[in-house]
């Protein structure tokens, strides 16, 4: 095809709607919910077939039509999101990409903007992405740019940061709302040097207010590696290729769909000195910005008394008081003797090593309304100075109590079924049903020899040899059901090579929307009646 032929049949395609936007998701990794997509455009050519924007898009850029092409991405956007919010159905946020020849149309936020009241899609569920070195190549014009899409309420994202070579002058100058970090950065080794970097863009951003998003996630340990850093929210292949709209919507329909959180300030930016006035930088990022936070005033006769705390201290605490009632009490009251002496050994260890500690603690808060209070905590202290009998610590907290209730229960649960299941012949798993995790039982590892956790279940244990050939295709059946959210599942199936028949059950348990998200499997022996 001669390239002027590929530029009319371009141009006519926006006209016959053969331009395709394939939608792919980002993950909150920490819970495997769905907090935003990204929406990339296809070609589907009569004739060859589905074409990627690598085939077209830079001749949308050469002929100077790109704004074309993205504004009708976006219109497409608009008109999904409205679709689904007027039949009352849950959206996340999507990005639509801004290509660099359409910051320098003046109007062409207002076309955007015309396009988006037609369809009555609320600017809170539409997101702008913006490539790095789109924002290097006029700043001063995308600093215009992102200024007016923030008055209307966009959220505005740099796309491939990292891929250029101006990227902190860029975020310097230019107030995006969100960071893609550009997993090229993982090539090779994750960690060393590289990790170093990736660490401290991570960091970085939470001093400027930004989010950051990896793209690119291939992998669990680029995942993983990611949350170690502070970032949670991922986009890539481990996920999630892009998918087309209507298997976007099934996605949308099978998974906890959940805000994307602002990147909380860390702690570590504050001063002392500033506490007392209201009025300061510090009391201003304390009150707002930092998480359930406190001011410890810690003293030499190890008396112990909270000399300020924020709103979200309260909240996470999930107790009815005024800020005034809980400064009015001693902390120290909240304890028994075993909690209080770990509590107290995390202060005196910041004070003797000078570094930041922290503990988990059981502690009982009592109020006229709500009575006594058990929560668990998770206390994180930091060493601000010394101040005449005193030492003063910022301290954050997170409430724990709900995970530490279900550990307990969990661990008492695998105890007894730990002894029972030793006298029959059960073996049992967890299953998550958005990321596919398996988790084995102590005697699933023990007698077939499995890791404490499955990915990809449940090709990896077909592959692994648990179930015979000749019956993986009934499992995998068996394991699309439960991933459609079917209640009770009960098939009797040969395990391992020695073909031993056990009755496999599974359970699915359902979240608050009503979408399946955990599976609770089993595998009983069949006994023989005559034996």
């Amino acid at each position: 095809m001669t390239k002027s032929q590929l530029v009319k049949d371009m141009l006519s395609a926006l006209d016959n709607h053969e331009y395709l936007v394939y939608y792919q998701p980002q993950y909150d990794h920490s819970n495997a919910y769905m907090v935003g997509a990204e929406a990339l455009v296809r070609w589907d050519h009569p004739q060859q077939g589905i074409l990627g924007p690598y085939d077209f898009v830079p001749q949308f850029e050469d002929i100077g039509q790109i704004d074309r092409l993205d504004a009708y991405v976006y219109e497409e956007v608009c008109r999904y999101l409205s679709t689904r919010l007027s039949a009352g159905k849950y959206v996340v946020p999507i990005s639509v990409n801004c290509s660099r020849q359409d910051i320098f149309h003046s109007d062409f936020v207002d076309r955007l903007e015309d396009i988006r009241k037609r369809y009555d899609v609320p600017a809170r569920y539409l997101r702008i992405e913006i490539t790095e070195s789109a924002a290097v190549d006029g700043s001063f014009i995308v600093a215009d740019f992102v200024e007016k899409l923030h008055r209307l309420g966009y959220v505005v994202e740099m796309d491939d940061f990292g891929s250029g070579y101006s990227s902190l002058n860029v975020l310097k100058d230019i107030e995006f709302d969100v960071v893609k970090l550009d997993m090229k950065f993982f090539e090779g080794t994750i960690g060393g040097r590289g990790g170093v970097i990736i660490a401290s863009v991570v960091q970085m951003c939470q001093g400027i207010g930004a989010t950051v998003v990896a793209e690119g996630v291939e992998t669990v340990e680029q995942a993983d590696f990611m949350r170690s850093v502070g970032s949670n929210y991922v986009q890539g292949y481990l996920y999630s290729k892009p998918v087309p709209e209507q298997a976007f919507d099934q996605l949308l329909e099978q998974t906890t769909i959940a805000p994307m959180r602002p990147m909380e300030l860390s702690y570590t930016t504050l001063e002392s000195s500033g506490f007392s006035n209201p009025e300061s930088q510090e009391s201003l990022i304390f009150n707002r910005f930092v998480g359930p936070a406190a001011i410890l005033m810690y003293g030499d006769d190890g008396s112990l008394r909270h000399a300020k705390i924020n709103s979200r201290f309260i909240q996470e605490l999930d107790v009815a008081f005024s800020e005034e009632e809980f400064l009015s009490l001693d902390p120290w009251t909240f304890f028994d003797e075993e909690n209080r002496a770990v509590y107290q050994a995390a202060l005196d260890k910041a004070v003797e090593k000078g570094e930041d500690t922290s503990c988990d603690t059981w502690c009982t808060v009592c109020s006229d309304l709500c009575g006594d209070a058990k929560v668990y905590l998770r206390s994180e202290f930091q060493l601000l100075g010394r101040f005449g009998n005193a030492y003063q610590f910022f301290a954050s907290i997170r409430n724990f109590t709900l995970d530490r209730l279900s550990y307990e229960a969990v661990e008492e649960s695998e105890r007894k079924f730990r002894n029972a299941s030793e006298q029959a012949n059960v073996y049992a798993w967890e299953y998550d049903i958005p990321t596919k995790i398996m988790r084995p039982c102590v005697r699933c590892m023990r007698d077939l020899e499995l890791p404490k956790i499955l990915n990809n279940y449940p090709e990896s244990a077909i592959e692994a040899g648990i179930f015979p050939p000749d019956y993986a295709d009934m499992y995998r059946d068996m394991m699309r059901r439960v991933d459609e959210g079917e209640s009770n599942l009960e098939a009797v199936i040969p395990l391992t090579a020695d073909r031993i028949p056990f009755i496999v059950r599974y359970t699915v348990e359902r979240d608050k929307h009503g979408r399946p998200v955990k599976a609770y499997g089993s595998a009983t022996l069949v006994v023989d009646p005559q034996e």
